[in-house]
Formats: C-alpha cells, structure tokens, sequence
C-alpha cells in the first residue's frame, strides 16, 4: 500500500481521546475498546504502529492535551507520517481547528489522517463530508455542555422550596 509519504509502511501513530462527558460505562472500556479497534485496522491495513497517545479524560475542545501536543511534537520531529483515530470527533470537536489540522496541517507536513468509523482516509483523496461532521461534532460538544449547565443548575437550585415545589408540579 503506497501513501503519498512514499512509504510502503507508514510509520503510525494511534491517537486515543475521551472526555469526561462521554464516559457513560468508564474510561477505561472505552480506551480499551479504541485501542483494539485502532490496533485491528492497523493490522489488517498494514500499519506499523510505533506510537500511541492517548488523553484520558480531556475534552475535544481543547487542543492543549498533553498526549496531542507529544503527537504533533513527533510529528514536527518527522517521527510520525500517518495518524488514526477513532473518528474525526476523536482527533477534536472544534470545527475549525479540526479541520485545520485534517485539511491544511497533516498535508503540509506529509502526514497521512484515518478515521476509521468515519471512513476517512486522506490517502483516498478529499472527503466532501468530513467538515459537515466537524460542525456536527462541535455542535455536539456545545450541546452537551449546554445540558450538564442546566442539569448541574437545576440539582443546585433543587433545595429552594419554591424551586423544589414547582419541580413537583
């Protein structure tokens, strides 16, 4: 399998991300379950992983995560030319930084981009659909936030009788 690197195998690295808003059955299930799936394609598709990052409990929306800023540092150090996640929503959920780094980063830098639920490959050439995904997942991450405030609002304010005796109507 020839990449645009010129490498017949890239040399990959797995990012792994989840937040603390998507940990609904733990952490750690859902890391294992990343790392097997990305560990499967990279098998089957011959990757040769020499890498993983993974930011356990940092939201898509910050693109300050430790293990991201290593990638993106191995990346610079010409260590890395090809990167899988998960999904898109994975690698962040901001729509512009996010495409910054699938549109105008990794090509610059040579640097192959899958996503593998997302079934996004740069190597397959453009993907018209991966910036209406980008905008989903922000809008996604904005929902969330937006519903956890209330939530967290709501049990807050749960005390007062007025708010308690309206809650039961």
């Amino acid at each position: 399998m020839q990449s645009r690197t010129g490498n017949k195998h890239d040399v990959t690295a797995l990012y792994l991300r989840l937040s603390r808003d998507d940990d609904l059955q733990g952490e750690s299930n859902f890391i294992v379950n990343q790392r097997m799936m990305l560990q499967q394609y990279a098998l089957e598709h011959g990757l040769t992983i020499t890498q993983e990052y993974v930011d356990d409990g940092w939201s898509g929306t910050n693109y300050d995560r430790p293990a991201f800023q290593r990638m993106i540092d191995d990346i610079e150090d010409g260590k890395i030319n090809c990167v899988v996640t998960k999904a898109l929503s994975r690698l962040g959920r901001n729509y512009i930084p996010t495409g910054q780094y699938t549109e105008i980063y990794f090509p610059s830098k040579g640097v192959r981009y899958i996503a593998v639920n997302d079934d996004v490959d740069s190597d397959q050439g453009d993907d018209d659909f991966s910036p209406f995904r980008n905008i989903m997942n922000e809008w996604y991450a904005k929902d969330i936030s937006r519903k956890v405030r209330s939530s967290k609002k709501l049990r807050g304010d749960a005390w007062r009788p007025h708010v308690s005796a309206a809650l039961r109507l």
